[in-house]
């Protein structure tokens, strides 16, 4: 079916080619048709005038090489079009849509031979080749706050404790290998190895779109998409906090390293999305200590603080009374910036008094008051400002809600404060419409993050050296995992023949002249014997990836040995993957 559908994409990108080269039932001018035996028409089968055949065959070969240039340049858009290596990413237009695969350029010429000779047969075989062979694709696709309103972001946002659950969801799609989730205030990204590029890309969006409830075509219009080492430079980008609403916030290392954490929970990681984000978390870590760009940031937390005191009257900021609605990693942090800034009392409202008692052992430069869930409202009616993050899925405060409350002290602005950090959101933006409250959700922190930005901008381009050399690191990892199937195939070989042989060999000898303990010792003397014979190729083809040179070397032994040993003639592994997830479905 994937061999067809590739004919089909090839068809159609190389259709002025094909029409140029006689074949089928039409014959090309000056031809004519060969009789079957018995007057039945054999399709496709043309005898040709020697003159108009080598005519047909430079017009075939002219409008190959065109078809050829026309593809190419429809792959290096698209490959341009993913190309992004600066917040924030650029979107691929259609994403999730059946766009042409981008030619690997170790395959262009094969292709090419294939079509100025006009062997359209070749040229199909070498174009599912490519499609087959080729490693799985690392691919991120998501929307963040550069791309997203928080009304649609909130729609789609996972649960950190749901985080396994779609993973799972995830890795079970026909072309998905390999699965993480990234869901935060800001951002809602999945990282995937597809083991089809457009198909994988596609059941992701379904998948988006079937959990949110937001049409496709709509998701679309929000979407980001980069492939392999472009989503690669994004993980690290985010991990450094250089994608962050806050350029250089920490708070987004720890949640790379939840996913981390989560996805071992599940095993949907899988190997490369495992190190990648491993790779992430290091990538990360020496941004921010050989660059200090975290010094002077400020986080969603703080930001939030700041931002609720610069709303309130400058004379009476620190004497308002502060209620803070969940005390989960967010809230902590709000109560740790509201110290810094010299608040001396909060009331804290939870579900569970142990958390908020941890807290307070912690904290001991502020009063902390707690409130049980069930006086939320009494304790919001006592409150100037109201932080909430919490992880509820809808809100805790409508607009009804408000209206119900006290009006606040002309001291305190005659306004109440409602500062929302959740996503999905806790108040309602309904509340705004009632006169005295005004709420902030995360997309209305931009003001407060300008603060010591061009010195932080400063900092984030000597972040990309750092980037840049833990993505080659990572890349040359990869490209040293391109010799497994070559070891596994070379081991495979040799023990096919190694038991054949001996088969042989000991019925030469015959059953009844061998004891299981001679038996034995023929058996581990062939098994040594290719041990031996093996051990050196074999330590040609490994590799760490730390090395270039050392690579390159490793890859051109691997594409030796394929070639002296035919092992490129069993099937693709892809296929194999994608077959068996297809089976193990409709089972």
């Amino acid at each position: 079916m994937m061999a067809s559908t590739t004919s089909a994409t090839a068809a159609a990108a190389f259709g002025s080619a094909a029409a140029a080269k006689p074949r089928g039932p039409a014959a090309a001018p000056g031809c004519a048709r060969v009789p079957a035996a018995g007057g039945r028409r054999r399709s496709g089968v043309v005898r040709c005038d020697a003159g108009v055949e080598a005519q047909a065959q430079v017009a075939a070969k002219a409008a190959s090489i065109a078809a050829l240039e026309q593809f190419k340049i429809s792959a290096d858009r698209e490959s341009l079009a993913l190309a992004s290596n600066s917040p924030p990413p650029v979107r691929s237009k259609g994403v999730g849509d059946e766009e042409p695969f981008a030619i690997p350029l170790k395959h262009r010429l094969v292709l090419f031979e294939a079509l100025t000779n006009g062997n359209f047969f070749a040229l199909l075989i070498a174009l599912t080749d490519c499609y087959m062979k080729e490693r799985s694709s690392i691919a991120v696709i998501g929307l963040s706050v550069h791309t997203a309103p928080v009304e649609m972001r909130e729609k789609l946002a996972v649960a950190e404790e749901l985080w396994p659950r779609a993973i799972s969801e995830l890795t079970s799609l026909n072309h998905i290998e390999e699965a993480a989730v990234l869901s935060t205030c800001n951002r809602m990204e999945i990282y995937v190895v597809a083991l089809s590029w457009n198909r994988g890309i596609r059941e992701v969006v379904d998948w988006m779109s079937k959990k949110s409830g937001i049409p496709a075509s709509e998701l679309r219009e929000h979407l980001f998409m980069l492939r392999d080492s472009d989503a690669t430079r994004h993980l690290f980008e985010v991990s450094a906090g250089l994608d962050s609403l806050v350029l250089g916030e920490g708070q987004i290392l720890a949640q790379v390293k939840q996913v981390v954490r989560s996805g071992q929970n599940s095993g949907g990681l899988g190997k490369n999305i495992d190190r990648m984000f491993k790779d992430a978390i290091t990538a990360g870590k020496r941004v921010r200590c050989e660059t200090n760009i975290s010094s002077g940031a400020v986080s969603v937390s703080s930001a939030a603080v700041e931002l609720a005191l610069m709303k309130l009257p400058k004379s009476e900021g620190l004497s308002a009374s502060m209620l803070l609605i969940g005390a989960g990693k967010m809230g902590k942090l709000v109560i740790k910036h509201l110290i810094a800034k010299g608040c001396k009392k909060v009331v804290v409202v939870n579900r569970s008094v142990e958390r908020v008692d941890a807290i307070r052992e912690e904290m001991k430069d502020i009063e902390i008051v707690y409130r049980p869930l069930s006086e939320m409202y009494e304790a919001a009616a006592e409150a100037d400002v109201v932080f909430t993050s919490t992880a509820s899925e809808t809100p805790l405060f409508t607009k009804e809600h408000a209206q119900a409350l006290p009006s606040i002290s002309d001291a305190m602005g005659g306004v109440r404060l409602f500062v929302d950090i959740s996503v999905p959101r806790n108040v309602s933006a309904c509340v705004s419409e009632v006169d005295h409250s005004r709420v902030y959700n995360v997309d209305d922190l931009k003001e407060v993050v300008e603060a010591n930005k061009e010195d932080r901008l400063r900092k984030a381009m000597e972040a990309q050296t750092i980037i840049t050399q833990e993505l080659k690191r990572f890349e040359a990892w990869r490209d040293s995992l391109e010799t497994v199937p070559t070891i596994k195939k070379l081991r495979s070989y040799a023990d096919r023949i190694r038991a054949s042989e001996l088969e042989k060999c000991l019925q030469k000898i015959g059953e009844d002249n061998l004891n299981k303990k001679m038996r034995r010792a023929i058996e581990e003397l062939s098994t040594g014997i290719v041990n031996k014979l093996l051990h050196g190729p074999l330590q040609h083809l490994r590799c760490d990836g730390s090395d270039s040179r050392t690579l390159d070397e490793t890859l051109e032994n691997m594409h030796a040995l394929n070639r002296m040993f035919s092992l490129d003639t069993e099937k693709a592994i892809v296929e194999q993957k994608i077959r068996a997830k297809v089976e193990k479905t409709q089972n």
